[in-house]
């Protein structure tokens, strides 16, 4: 207990913002998400900022854009922007052939609108393959919406299907400046951050110089703000950005968090596949005694799942691999499970697909973030997140109402052999996984994943 006394000292020391408990709000559904950033566009009155990994060419992705525009016509002033990752705005989806980049819609837009808005592609790194745009966060006047959500079909529960996330609203003067603040100083007028607007982008490769400093500023890059004392009624809220293994401050205070807990601790992680470090510090506090409660999408929630009865593609081995890492991560841990102090939730609803990231730290610490928890999360994306300390338990009840919403299409795990083999996949999937071990790949994947 006093390693994690210690702990949590070192995360009182961080800056923070001093917010209102009673202006954080929680939403549950992916409808909820939906229909609260359309309001949100059409009543903001000075400033529009979203940061995604993608706005997408589809009925959701031109539904959210058309409000932008709307918005930007009814009130010329209104400052309107869109940052996406720079790669992925010029692909179609994975599996799809032949579907054309989200940047030609922005063109299409732009081109239809007297007063065009701001829409911008943000190269982490050189290849998508190497580090995307993971950065999450929407800020509308003095409002922040925060959500693991990219902007697209399945995302905001259109045609039928949804993408299970987190959602958070936060209205606060002084975060939704520091969050704005970060973009305007990294982003904007970057000559690596090219507008998708316009006919001729700039390929990487011609850019490939200025991607190289612009990764430098990234990674020394951070939210800056004047430290505000936690008066009683509030939150402490620590605003915090990471690229890459060194000195990421994103990444340090996940493992303090984890390293805090005196009783119980709550991750969602939508991609089994854990860094060494963060799985180090798990297995140390299952054997202090902490309960641990791990909630993961089953293998058939991953967004890349194929049905057996669907033509395969190499994409759908990836649920596969992660399967088998948690197989393999139970099977390790599985006295714990036997003594309920490791509770693995495996979620599942229908044909709707799981993407929740986070922690909750006994009833006064968490964490908001898009961060997969993964290594590529840990040292390739550009990812962020809020750190939130709440020593009164102002918002434990609304924290406990997201853990039961959360938990609502789970099931325990009591065994690990409950968890399907290699010899239980389908044909193309043992192959695949049988070539991947065979060349040793899986090394390899399991940073990139």
């Amino acid at each position: 207990m006093r390693l994690a006394n210690y702990y949590r000292s070192l995360l009182q020391r961080l800056p923070a913002l001093s917010v209102n408990a009673d202006q954080v709000r929680v939403l549950h559904s992916a409808a909820d998400f939906k229909s609260r950033l359309l309001a949100l566009i059409a009543t903001a009155k000075t400033r529009i900022c979203l940061v995604a990994l993608y706005l997408q060419d589809d009925d959701a992705g031109r539904e959210i854009l058309t409000a932008l525009h709307d918005a930007k016509q009814a009130n010329p002033a209104l400052d309107v922007r869109l940052y996406v990752d720079f790669h992925r705005a010029q692909r179609g989806l994975i599996g799809h052939k032949g579907q054309g980049g989200n940047h030609c819609m922005y063109q299409e837009f732009a081109e239809r609108y007297e007063h065009p808005i701001a829409i911008y592609g943000v190269p982490v790194k050189g290849r998508e393959l190497l580090g995307v745009l993971h950065l999450k966060g929407f800020v509308f006047d003095d409002t922040l919406l925060y959500s693991g959500a990219s902007i697209n079909d399945i995302y905001l529960h259109q045609n039928g299907r949804y993408r299970f996330d987190r959602y958070h609203e936060i209205t606060d003067a002084g975060l939704a400046d520091t969050m704005l603040d970060y973009v305007d100083r990294l982003f904007a007028h970057h000559p690596a951050v090219p507008s998708l607007n316009q006919a001729d982008i700039p390929t990487a490769r011609r850019l490939r110089q200025p991607i190289r400093q612009f990764r430098q500023q990234l990674r020394r890059g951070q939210y800056q703000f004047k430290h505000e004392s936690r008066q009683s009624g509030e939150v402490a809220v620590t605003p915090l950005a990471g690229l890459g293994k060194r000195g990421n401050k994103l990444n340090k205070a996940i493992r303090l968090l984890v390293r805090s807990t005196q009783q119980r601790l709550f991750i969602c992680t939508p991609y089994f596949n854990l860094p060494k470090s963060l799985a180090r510090d798990i297995r140390a506090q299952l054997k202090k005694g902490r309960e641990i409660t791990l909630v993961i999408g089953d293998k058939t929630a991953n967004d890349f799942y194929i049905p057996p009865d669907q033509p395969f593609r190499t994409i759908g081995g990836l649920p596969y691999l992660y399967e088998a890492n948690l197989r393999r991560f139970a099977r390790a841990n599985q006295t714990f499970i036997y003594k309920g102090r490791l509770n693995i939730m495996l979620w599942h609803h229908d044909c709707n697909s799981y993407h929740l990231k986070g922690l909750f730290v006994d009833d006064d610490l968490a964490m908001i973030t898009g961060n997969n928890l993964n290594p590529r999360a840990w040292g390739l994306d550009l990812e962020n997140g809020l750190l939130l300390q709440d020593p009164e338990h102002k918002l434990r009840s609304v924290f406990e109402e997201e853990k039961a919403n959360i938990l609502q299409h789970c099931r325990r795990l009591t065994h690990f052999t409950e968890i399907e083999q290699l010899s239980d996949y389908p044909e193309p999937v043992q192959r695949l996984l049988k070539r991947v071990q065979r060349t040793q790949a899986n090394v390899l994947l399991k940073r990139l994943l």
